[in-house]
């Protein structure tokens, strides 16, 4: 038997406060245990994905050092992943999710150019469609159906992610976009050139719609979740494909930075919401949206 968790550390909840608006306002729904400990595998979350996109010079070393550690072995790796560990074992979360996260802050490391959607899909269940798998434990989720649907809601947030942070990622020397829909580098985006944009946008586009289809999976598997938390995840799901919605309302510019979801927006969100909650039978799962992403952590075979 697993000891009781620790009180949350005020720290996690703020990390979730200041970095993760979205996830933060939608964690208001959940209740007090389960907002901490969805707060404490944010921060873990958070933790790697800053490690991975900082200036430390050693950042490569320190997260090989963290997998190892989250594979037994005796490694220097910090209280964040101490906590992670205690949060994993309290709650039966699989470290093959939490490895393969790590998998892909590491191929972050180096300059990023993606080859075609398959690979685009594959880093995404890496990056995100994991945190879905490791949600699905914090949050008490009992029915294994639901995990392939929590995959999908990961992949969905991090394609949202990519089109909105383009012009950042290209910056970093980092291009999402396939080359076989775009024939440009990270560097000739990151100049925003009103030549590249055309296509840059097309590729945009082509990312949110693919998005979508990931959003409507996910919407669907709502109802396998326990009661008390499919309102925060599907307001979660709601605020966040909002940022693509804006970022089409704003006729796709990608070049013109970030796009953001306002207070405003989210409440009235939150409300629409509340129609997600009406029972319905939940299908099978579209075994096609992961037939690119078979051998990798949760999805069957």
């Amino acid at each position: 038997m697993t000891e009781p968790s620790l009180p949350i550390s005020p720290l996690a909840k703020q990390v979730l406060a200041h970095h993760g608006k979205s996830f933060y306002w939608a964690s208001l729904f959940l209740g007090p245990k389960l907002a901490d400990r969805a707060a404490r595998l944010y921060q873990f979350c958070r933790f790697v994905d800053d490690l991975a996109d900082g200036d430390l010079p050693d950042r490569q070393h320190t997260l090989e050092d963290i997998r190892a550690r989250l594979q037994g072995e005796n490694r220097p790796a910090g209280p964040e992943i101490e906590s992670f560990i205690q949060l994993a074992s309290e709650n039966n979360i699989p470290l093959s999710a939490a490895k393969e996260l790590l998998d892909g802050m590491l191929k972050d490391q180096q300059p990023t150019a993606v080859s075609d959607e398959m690979e685009l899909l594959r880093y995404c269940h890496a990056v995100a469609g994991t945190v879905g798998l490791m949600m699905c434990r914090v949050l008490d989720c009992q029915q294994p159906r639901a995990q392939s649907f929590a995959i999908d809601l990961g992949i969905a947030m991090q394609l949202t992610n990519i089109a909105r942070d383009v012009l950042e990622d290209a910056k970093m020397g980092r291009r999402y976009l396939p080359a076989s829909w775009v024939d440009l580098s990270a560097s000739q985006i990151a100049i925003a050139d009103v030549t590249c944009r055309p296509q840059v946008s097309a590729a945009v586009e082509r990312l949110l719609d693919l998005a979508e289809q990931y959003y409507q999976s996910a919407l669907l598997g709502i109802q396998l979740l326990p009661f008390r938390v499919r309102l925060a995840i599907t307001i979660a799901l709601r605020v966040y494909r909002q940022i693509g919605w804006l970022l089409k309302r704003r006729n796709l510019c990608w070049w013109q930075g970030r796009v953001f979801v306002g207070k405003g927006e989210k409440l009235l969100l939150s409300l629409r919401s509340i129609a997600d909650l009406t029972p319905v039978s939940v299908p099978d799962h579209k075994t096609q949206l992961h037939a690119p992403l078979r051998g990798l952590a949760g999805v069957d075979s």
